[in-house]
C-alpha cells in the first residue's frame, strides 16, 4: 500500500503492462518535445509516489541511434480524468553493454 507522499518502489514492473503504455508515452512525448527519435526498449526500474493522482519514476532504457541509453522519467497519471503529463525525462548515461546470445 502507497503512502500519501511516500514513494515506494513498484514490484514486477519489469512485467507490467500498464507501466510499459507509461514508458512507452513517455517517450513518445519526448520525441515530439525534443524532435528526438528514441526508440523504447525496456524498463529498468519503478517507483511511485501518491501525489493528487500518482507520479511514477520510471527509469527506462531507450536506443539513440546505434546506443542503448538509460534515462529517468516522471509521469504523473489522473486516471480519474485520463490525465496523463510528463514531468521530467533525463539521460543518465550508457546502458550496460549486454553481449549477444
Amino acid at each position: 500500500m502507497a503512502m500519501i507522499g511516500g514513494i515506494s518502489q513498484v514490484e514486477g514492473s519489469q512485467n507490467s503492462a500498464t507501466i510499459d503504455r507509461l514508458a512507452h508515452f513517455a517517450v513518445d512525448e519526448h520525441n515530439k518535445k525534443e524532435n528526438a527519435v528514441l526508440e523504447f526498449v525496456k524498463v529498468v526500474n519503478v517507483k511511485q509516489q501518491v501525489v493528487s493522482g500518482m507520479l511514477y519514476y520510471i527509469t527506462l532504457e531507450a536506443k539513440d541511434g546505434e546506443k542503448n541509453k538509460v534515462y529517468e522519467t516522471k509521469v504523473w497519471v489522473k486516471p480519474w480524468l485520463d490525465f496523463k503529463e510528463i514531468q521530467e525525462f533525463k539521460l543518465i548515461g550508457d546502458a550496460p553493454y549486454a553481449a549477444p546470445s
